[in-house]
């Protein structure tokens, strides 16, 4: 591939990317989720682990500390996390949902889907998968590489 090839390549994932995320942003503002993405990600992956730190956390959203803490702050102030202190480690704390949490989390799914269906209008089973594939080898290269 030449570095022209690349390069389109390249901005067209990016371009792809930054319109999912603009679409969902703008689909949570109008649904009025009380949620923003990045919120979101957080509750979805809270109700899929039982309890995680911030850390934990943070590596499975590709978040930094300083940017996790700020929404961790805003769903806690929402009532949606809250923190648990570490029974071994006093610094540390466990992240878990609240049953607001749990509630606004089983709300939002089917709405959520919905939102990611819409990118995915058009194409079959084999796009996917084959979609799928790539993304995967594209992160696997930039794993072994870092």
């Amino acid at each position: 591939m030449t570095q022209e090839q690349f390069g389109k390549y390249s901005f067209l994932l990016d371009r792809t990317a930054r319109k999912v995320k603009q679409y969902a942003q703008q689909k949570f503002k109008n649904g009025d989720f009380d949620v923003t993405v990045d919120q979101w990600l957080i509750l979805k992956n809270l109700s899929e682990n039982e309890l995680l730190s911030q850390t934990e956390l943070a590596q499975l959203v590709f978040k930094d500390q300083p940017t996790l803490t700020r929404i961790i702050d805003i769903l806690c102030k929402k009532g949606y996390v809250e923190r648990i202190p570490h029974p071994q480690d006093r610094r540390s704390f466990h992240l878990h949902l609240t049953e607001t949490g749990i509630r606004k989390v089983s709300q939002l799914k089917p709405q959520v889907a919905t939102i990611r269906e819409k990118a995915w209008e058009n194409l079959n089973s084999s796009d996917f998968e084959e979609f799928k594939r790539i993304l995967n080898t594209i992160y696997s290269n930039l794993e072994k590489n870092p």
